[in-house]
């Protein structure tokens, strides 16, 4: 479904960049304990994790202990409040790009990435995000509705049509 908060879509942008290389499942069952670890996802609490906090996360068995994607989601929080500070909201950013409202795709043919991925791919990447490639932006848009992928059978589907 169309998810249109902030930090709601940060959180699951970061999640995204946690499974990129592991299956989604694996993100699925470790997501409360990185929402614990990772203090609610509060991009202002997490942009100021420092060495300490990234040895707490390496050392949480519960997470995906990948040190590049933990420096990674400590970076992309302060980009968040970079875009925050400047008066860029990341909802109204993200879904401005994407035309405002879910795409609404054939279903039958679901692609890895889009040219709509790869720019706000760039984009996000410009305001100093990292893990954000064009596949991972593609899976996000479908996690967080901006994308409606879902076969024609899939009762989901309708509930995504404008």
């Amino acid at each position: 479904m169309p998810e249109r908060d902030s930090r709601a879509l940060w959180e699951k942008l970061m999640l995204d960049g946690f499974q990129a290389g592991l299956s989604w499942i694996t993100i699925l069952r470790k997501r409360e304990a990185f929402r614990q670890a990772f203090q609610g996802f509060d991009p202002a609490v997490v942009a100021q994790y420092g060495e300490a906090d990234i040895a707490r996360l390496l050392a949480d068995p519960g997470i995906v202990r990948s040190r590049a994607k933990i420096e990674a989601t400590i970076g992309n929080a302060r980009a968040y409040l970079t875009m925050a500070d400047a008066g860029e909201d990341f909802s109204t950013f993200v879904w401005t790009l994407a035309g405002g409202k879910p795409i609404q795709n054939s279903g039958n043919d679901i692609p890895a990435s889009t040219p709509l991925s790869e720019e706000i791919s760039a984009a996000l990447k410009r305001r100093g995000f990292k893990f954000v490639g064009p596949v991972i932006v593609y899976a996000w848009m479908q996690a967080v509705g901006m994308v409606n992928d879902h076969t024609p059978d899939c009762f989901r589907r309708n509930a995504l049509s404008d």
